[in-house]
């Protein structure tokens, strides 16, 4: 009789352990890492978690996001494809990122730049396009996904080069997952 207790409650410990245990969401991120928490709420570029008996709030961007596994649902989110940058002629597959927060998760490699040569027969928007273009080249050359853009700066005509040219420069840094 005794044994039979034992065995019925070292079941219901077992049941209890996955049931509390299937109640986690898992964030399932593009670099391999898998987090255990619970999903607090979800915007357009980032999620937002807690982890596992801890009350603080973290945020991740979707960008650095696989899938999330819901606990209480078992239902699978698809968050994003993963970017795949292998070299410089990749580069329009590159996304610049406009806030800080969509970086949240990646990792940072270098700073960038891109720019228009300093003499040259461009016009404003051809020279920032030219810009542009330089600098997700950059980050494709260090294999990166990402771009954030930390200062632009355009002169255009008698400003610019006194030779009535436009120079478009970008920086920014380089994230990959």
């Amino acid at each position: 009789m005794k044994t039979i207790k034992k065995l019925s409650l070292i079941v219901i410990f077992i049941l209890s352990s996955i049931t509390i245990f299937a109640q986690n969401d898992i964030i399932t991120r593009h670099n391999g890492d898998t987090i255990k928490g619970t999903v607090i709420r979800s915007t357009e570029y980032t999620v937002v978690f807690t982890y596992v008996n801890e009350t603080s709030e973290n945020t991740l961007s979707k960008y650095a996001i696989s899938k999330i596994i819901y606990g209480k649902s078992g239902r699978i989110e698809k968050v994003t494809d993963k970017i795949t940058v292998n070299g410089e002629d990749d580069w329009e597959k590159v996304i610049v990122l406009e806030e800080k927060s969509y970086i949240a998760g990646l990792t940072k490699v270098d700073e960038i730049r891109g720019k228009t040569a300093f003499i040259n027969m461009q016009t404003g928007n051809t020279g920032d396009k030219k810009a542009l273009k330089n600098l997700k080249s950059a980050a494709a050359k260090l294999n990166c996904p990402f771009v954030l853009i930390t200062s632009e700066k355009s002169t255009v005509g008698s400003k610019s080069n006194n030779l009535g040219g436009s120079q478009s420069i970008k920086t920014g840094f380089a994230y990959k997952y």
